[in-house]
């Protein structure tokens, strides 16, 4: 694929009557990068002390001098974020899809799995689990059979294997990945040492000349590893990925306690029926979740005749997540 040119600061530049459509696929601090509908890129200001603009973000920007202003952000259509007690960190806007990539080795935190599937159902956002390592043994076995009960309420879940050469890689699930990703926006999510750069690397060849590319462009430094990037994976420019610093905490601070158990939708199935109508599924008696909570402890969901079933650990994160939320409202 031609990369799009990225004009130097030093560049000339014809008079502009009218703002112009644009999409920012890098932003870093004070910078973005805005891409015309003609391909071309051009690093850009937003106007204002504080900057609201993050990358998938729909842009009208104008020249100003050798650079460009960002005069007004089209409204979007989801914002996919996480929420701290010190700060608001957002991904990226206007998504398809959240891919969500775990590994075998090192073995995933459920609790930031499941955190990022809310963050994703509170913005209406398709999620789509990849667990990486296939060869890892008996390690992945294990991983598989931990994402027995996101199979059963309805995600996604691949395997993949990226180690290797090209030929294995597309026999272990790259393929079926590529089919996944076509004609969406996809953001790549995932702790470090997951496997998220070779993902990247590998479905989009060049996207480590077009980082260093961003990041002399910007100014950044650091910008592979500490924002967000936007990366065409074909020509016609209709499948993106996003690729997304790692993560060690997700915090959902921006979720109500009450709303939690319907951003999950293996609690979700069971609402409507609780004895109270404010029950929160905690300890309440006639409570419809409780009554679907399987027995026993946090191994593998095993087969159950009963459809409404949630296995014990996801019912252990949502009484977890409840606890944190309502308590940072008491302060």
């Amino acid at each position: 694929m031609k990369r799009s040119h990225i004009p130097p600061p030093s560049a000339s530049n014809t008079v502009q009557s009218s703002p112009t459509e644009g999409l920012v696929v890098a932003a870093y601090g004070r910078h973005c990068l805005v891409e015309s509908p003609d391909g071309q890129r051009r690093i850009c200001h937003p106007r204002g002390k504080k900057s609201q603009v993050v990358v998938g973000d729909q842009v009208l920007w104008q020249i100003a001098g050798d650079e460009g202003s960002i005069e007004r952000v089209q409204t979007r259509r989801n914002l996919f974020y996480r929420q701290d007690e010190m700060r608001t960190k957002s991904f990226a806007a206007n998504l398809d899809q959240v891919l969500v990539l775990v590994a075998a080795d090192p073995e995933f935190s459920e609790s930031q799995l499941a955190r990022a599937l809310i963050a994703a159902e509170a913005e209406h956002i398709d999620v789509l689990i990849v667990l990486n390592k296939s060869d890892i043994q008996p390690g992945f076995d294990r991983a598989w059979a931990r994402l027995t009960p996101y199979r059963r309420m309805g995600c996604t879940v691949l395997p993949l294997r990226l180690k290797g050469d090209t030929a294995a890689s597309s026999e272990a699930g790259l393929d079926e990945l590529h089919s996944r990703l076509a004609s969406k926006r996809t953001l790549v999510l995932g702790p470090s040492g997951v496997g998220k750069s070779t993902l990247v690397n590998r479905l989009v060849p060049h996207a480590r000349a077009l980082t260093g590319e961003i990041s002399r462009a910007l100014n950044s430094g650091k910008h592979t590893t500490t924002s967000t990037t936007w990366y065409w994976v074909d020509e016609q420019r209709q499948t993106a990925l996003i690729d997304s610093p790692g993560f060690q905490e997700f915090g959902l601070n921006h979720i109500e306690p009450m709303q939690l158990a319907h951003l999950m939708p293996d609690l979700r199935a069971n609402l409507g029926t609780c004895r109270f109508y404010n029950c929160t599924h905690l300890h309440e008696p006639g409570c419809a979740v409780l009554a679907h909570v399987q027995e026993g402890g946090v191994t593998p969901m095993v087969e159950s005749s009963d459809a409404l079933a949630i296995h014990p650990y996801r019912h252990q994160i949502y009484r977890q997540l409840f606890d944190e939320l309502s308590s940072k409202r008491l302060y």
